[in-house]
């Protein structure tokens, strides 16, 4: 990780696109202002760490659509057990 010290009104930037602006100090709060092309996402950790665990939720499937797709694929008048 890289630790850079900036005060009010100094900038940092990421790869010539990305600009990250120190736009007040309060206390442990810090303001940043970014200014990115649209096509970069920006999110705050915990609602990216959401996200992503919101999209592993969607397309692991769930028992009960195991179970019917087990069934599906046995076909009619099988006895096996789950």
């Amino acid at each position: 990780m890289l630790v850079l010290s900036r005060k009010k009104g100094e900038t940092i930037v990421i790869q010539d696109q990305i600009e990250l602006t120190i736009l007040s100090v309060d206390g442990d709060t810090v303001k940043v202002g970014i200014s990115a092309p649209k096509h970069v996402d920006i999110f705050r950790k915990e609602v990216y760490l959401s996200i992503q665990q919101s999209n592993k939720e969607s397309v692991a499937p769930q028992q009960s659509d195991l179970n019917t797709l087990i069934h599906r694929l046995r076909g009619p008048g099988s006895n096996e057990d789950d």
